[in-house]
């Protein structure tokens, strides 16, 4: 379905948030609303800058994996417009286990998410390498 398809006051992600209420837990879909609403209200608005996708203090330490990935799925359809975003684990060489939202069809070919597992591993390369060049400058490493 494309955008034009949906009603004027449907978006996907207001259509997929509908489903999860329905399906989830009601103190799980409480988290999610928290976790997810500043990143719309960023993309709304079109406000740039790094906004995370994650809550503070103990409430943030207890979301469990599951709302977790919900939220990213969340984000995934307000990007994309698609509703058949799939989290899938992939295995990198330096990083370990990494969950990578993507399309259905990334998901299910094992060259595809290889050669994104390619990608984050030489990005991990590159970070460690300007992190090393960094301390060794004497600038901050933490940024």
């Amino acid at each position: 379905m494309t955008d034009s398809e949906f009603p004027p006051e449907s978006r996907p992600v207001d259509l997929y948030l509908d489903l999860l209420r329905v399906r989830m837990n009601p103190t799980d879909y409480a988290v999610l609303l928290r976790m997810v609403e500043p990143v719309l209200e960023a993309m709304q608005e079109q406000r740039a800058g790094p906004i995370e996708l994650k809550l503070e203090g103990e409430e943030g330490e207890g979301v469990s994996q599951e709302v977790r990935d919900e939220a990213s799925l969340v984000v995934a359809v307000a990007v994309t417009g698609r509703m058949d975003n799939q989290i899938v684990e992939i295995e990198t060489e330096q990083g370990g286990p990494v969950r990578v939202v993507t399309d259905s069809g990334t998901a299910a070919d094992p060259a595809r998410c290889q050669e994104i597992a390619d990608f984050i591993g030489e990005r991990n390369r590159q970070d460690e390498e300007l992190r090393g060049i960094a301390e060794v400058s004497g600038l901050p490493t933490d940024v």
